[in-house]
């Protein structure tokens, strides 16, 4: 299969559309990371999903609309999911909410939930109103890869898989959406993201963020949303997080280095803008500023993929604490490190 890459004209936009309704997979960009999309209510097309990215058929999508009224014939809307549609919609933020019978039951590992989201990205609104159907899109990367920030990602990743990839650009947010529990009478993040917890209690009188959001899911926990049970958004080299007080962490980060080093492997140090002083000997690579977490969650998947570009084989990285914003990048971190944290207090101490 020949993939095509192609500004997100009027023409193409139509092909696209044509394309998803054949039953066949078009990535397109949206604010957070690229997604892989196939018409919802097409089984069929949804399992192609899976077959593209190598994803495991228990890990469920999300399905993308592109207003609040199209979502009510997937799913049952409450007053509690009105409300957070009406203040972050469209946006980086995905309900999951009771499934109609329509929804196939391979779009949502058949669960009795279906999550949906509604993008703000001018080509994925454009997309979904020409092409009249809910797309179902995980990003459009190989299962377990950092997520796609840039069409050039996707063709990295999915070349001679998909037929067509529309190119709108480098993605603003960097980090995919906020996963919202309303199945239950608390709401619940299952995924944290751009819309913060702070920010949903803004609208709603209680939201709890689920203790799986930084460590893994027990062998007898179902996924119920993407980004839970499996290594994700991971690059090819062992990557380490450190966290401590700073001098610690800059010391263990040098100690790392300089062991890979000695056994004749690539290495680099990814830290925040702020401390790149402090590695002036060693390689290092700015992954944001602290005192801007929204820079990091823009970088982040870029610098990942390339230092799988360049064959980096250990990483070492500092963390930030996981509040507001910082809880989503620390949740990506934590999973493309498979929890791999070194305390650099303990370590100094022992």
């Amino acid at each position: 299969m020949q993939t095509r890459v192609l500004p997100p004209t009027q023409e193409s936009l139509a092909l696209a559309a044509d394309i998803l309704k054949s039953g066949s997979l078009v990535a397109f960009p949206t604010e957070t990371v690229y997604g892989l999309g196939a018409d919802a209510l097409n089984e069929h097309a949804v399992r192609a999903i899976f077959a593209a990215k190598g994803r495991p058929a228990d890990n469920p999508l999300i399905v993308h609309v592109s207003r609040p009224e199209a979502a009510q014939a997937l799913c049952r809307i409450d007053s509690r999911a009105q409300s957070l549609m009406a203040r972050f919609c469209p946006g980086p933020l995905t309900l999951l909410l009771p499934k109609k019978p329509c929804v196939p039951a391979a779009v949502n590992a058949g669960l009795p939930s279906v999550a949906v989201r509604i993008p703000s990205h001018p080509v994925a609104r454009r997309l979904l109103e020409v092409c009249g159907v809910p797309v179902a899109a995980p990003s459009a990367n190989a299962s377990g890869k950092p997520s796609p920030t840039t069409a050039a990602h996707v063709l990295h990743d999915l070349d001679g898989k998909v037929p067509l990839i529309l190119d709108g650009g480098e993605c603003q947010v960097g980090l995919e959406s906020t996963v919202v529990d309303l199945t239950s009478p608390i709401a619940t993040v299952l995924r944290p993201g751009g819309v913060t917890p702070d920010m949903l209690l803004e609208v709603l009188p209680e939201v709890r963020v689920a203790d799986s959001v930084l460590r893994p899911l027990r062998d007898d926990e179902r996924a119920l949303s993407p980004g839970m049970r499996y290594r994700h958004y991971a690059p090819g080299g062992q990557m380490t997080l450190v966290r401590g007080s700073q001098p610690r962490v800059e010391r263990a980060c040098l100690r790392l280095y300089r062991k890979a080093q000695e056994r004749g492997e690539s290495a680099c140090i990814l830290a925040f803008e702020e401390h790149l002083p402090a590695y002036a000997q060693a390689r290092a690579m700015s992954i944001g500023s602290l005192a801007q977490p929204q820079t990091v969650a823009h970088r982040l998947f870029a610098v990942l993929r390339q230092m799988d570009d360049e064959g980096v084989a250990v990483l070492c990285c500092e963390v930030l604490p996981p509040e507001g914003l910082g809880l989503a990048i620390m949740n990506r971190l934590s999973r493309a490190a498979a929890f791999r944290v070194l305390d650099a207090d303990k370590e100094e101490q022992a």
